[in-house]
């Protein structure tokens, strides 16, 4: 009986010295293929930055939407500018003198007033049509002549994006 013993207790630790061994070379190899660290700033809901449409792509698809339309998209541009007084909106480079107006889900989130370069954003990309009536009352505020003013007869098309998460270039 003390040899069967004696061979189940030898029998268990070599078993459980070799399930050691195992683990170790196991978590070596998840070490070596850990991802590399993020090149981006993240804002608002985590987005990684993979399946991304390029500027033209995007600008394509901005091209066959209609006033009413929504696509859910992720998408790369540059930053013309953005909000200086809180950073709750920017406006992206679309190129051919594009450009497309990005405001932050439920202003759940803002972005750094000095941000500039590469972005990645995703959400709801629409065309929004604003009237005669409210570009005339812009160009009020913005103080232009009444001879500025009284050129404005037609509606505009506005590309406009929603995100709820955004990824700057770092």
């Amino acid at each position: 009986m003390k040899k069967i013993v004696f061979f189940i207790t030898a029998l268990l630790t070599i078993v459980a010295c070799k399930d050691a061994k195992t683990n170790e070379k196991t978590t070596e190899k998840k070490q070596e293929t850990k991802a590399p660290e993020m090149a981006y700033a993240s804002f608002g809901d985590k987005i990684d930055a993979k399946d991304v449409l390029t500027t033209a792509q995007i600008n394509e698809k901005y091209g066959d939407l209609k006033v009413g339309d929504t696509l859910n998209v992720k998408f790369t541009s540059n930053i013309n500018s953005v909000c200086s007084k809180k950073g709750c909106w920017m406006r992206l480079d679309l190129g051919e003198e594009k450009e497309v107006m990005v405001k932050f889900k439920d202003y759940g989130f803002f972005m750094p007033l000095d941000a500039k370069g590469e972005v990645i954003v995703n959400g709801k990309a629409f065309v929004q049509e604003t009237s005669v009536d409210e570009l005339k009352h812009y160009a009020e505020d913005a103080g232009k002549s009444a001879e500025e003013i009284a050129k404005i007869t037609a509606p505009k098309k506005t590309l406009s994006f929603v995100a709820d998460g955004v990824l700057l270039k770092k």
